[in-house]
């Protein structure tokens, strides 16, 4: 399973997951661009960001937080 680029934390990914067709919390999230460019660019576009993550910056960023159920199936 791959983990998070940025804690290494898992990042509960649907598509790593064969899941993707059943949806996943990121699909309809937004990512500041701030915590893309913290993505190593060897990683980029090839590990995804996990959901503690992507709460943590949208809270800095004062922006909504994702608000899909995280499962690990």
């Amino acid at each position: 399973m791959m983990n998070c680029p940025i804690c290494g934390g898992s990042n509960f990914c649907a598509m790593e997951a064969g899941t993707a067709s059943q949806g996943c919390w990121c699909f309809e999230t937004k990512f500041p661009k701030e915590l893309l460019d913290r993505v190593p660019e060897e990683l980029r576009d090839k590990a995804c960001i996990c959901r503690s993550c992507a709460e943590r910056a949208a809270l800095e960023e004062g922006c909504p937080r994702p608000t899909t159920a995280l499962t690990d199936e």
